[in-house]
């Protein structure tokens, strides 16, 4: 029944991020030469309501589907590796034109380009799993 209820709320932020835009290449395009506020505002009412609702869950010590409590633990001061990293997502989101979520949500909607994408992004996850332990963290 839970995967039911994954799958429901899975199917509604695609279809969100489809008919907001947040999904459509020419948004991401005019984010990228700051020409349009759209994804801005998007990406910005989405970190403020992942505040909020992280605060939330903090205060009322929330419990998760499973019964668990959520956590969440403090992350290593590392602002260099943030700033690399966060440069070659930017840089994937810009030329690939979709990041993660809309990259499934594109592909749903027929944009049979994306497996190239998402197999690509796939085979760096791998590669970085091999060379983890090799790089300066």
């Amino acid at each position: 029944m839970r995967s039911l209820y994954f799958l429901v709320v899975g199917i509604l932020l695609g279809v969100t991020l489809f008919k907001s835009e947040a999904a459509s290449w020419f948004r991401i395009f005019e984010m990228f030469h700051f020409e349009s506020f759209h994804m801005y505002g998007i990406i910005g009412t989405a970190v403020g309501l992942g505040v909020i609702v992280v605060q939330i869950i903090k205060r009322k010590k929330l419990k998760g589907y499973n019964g668990n409590p959520i956590t969440f633990a403090d992350k290593e001061k590392r602002k260099y590796s943030y700033i690399l990293g966060g440069i070659f997502f930017g840089l994937g989101w810009a030329l690939a034109g979709a990041c993660p979520g809309p990259m499934f949500t594109l592909l749903g909607s027929g944009y049979l380009s994306l497996i190239i994408v998402i197999l690509s992004g796939i085979a760096g996850t791998f590669v970085y799993g091999l060379l983890r332990d090799k790089l300066p963290h």
